[in-house]
């Protein structure tokens, strides 16, 4: 069953929400790039906090039958990704976000919903 790209990007910013991630921005990039519609970027306070989250992602990709097209990084490195293909979702330790900047790396696409 195919999703729609942008009620599942909402419902996983409602997830990290409710998982205590931070900041969480989700950008439209399709006017930008062609690889992917959104980037949903959050981060965790520690490693624990990462692992939770990240945890909690995958139970509900899980859920929806949904397999992540790549995975790359650890939540011991600060940096976990998850490619679904129209979503790639970011999750950094706080040092990480800052350092890898990645909403002023792509400033051009368009926020849709940024929760502090």
């Amino acid at each position: 069953m195919r999703y729609d790209p942008a009620t599942l990007a909402r419902r996983l910013v409602d997830l990290l929400s409710e998982k205590q991630a931070s900041d969480i921005v989700l950008l439209d990039i399709s006017p930008v790039a062609t690889f992917a519609d959104y980037f949903l970027i959050a981060t965790g306070d520690s490693k624990r906090q990462i692992e939770a989250i990240l945890a909690a992602l995958e139970e509900e990709l899980d859920r929806e039958d949904l397999v992540p097209v790549g995975r790359e990084g650890e939540p011991e490195s600060g940096w976990v990704l998850l490619d679904l293909g129209d979503i790639v979702i970011h999750i950094f330790g706080p040092e990480e976000r800052s350092y890898y900047d990645l909403e002023g790396l792509w400033h051009r696409a368009r926020p849709v919903v940024r929760v502090q």
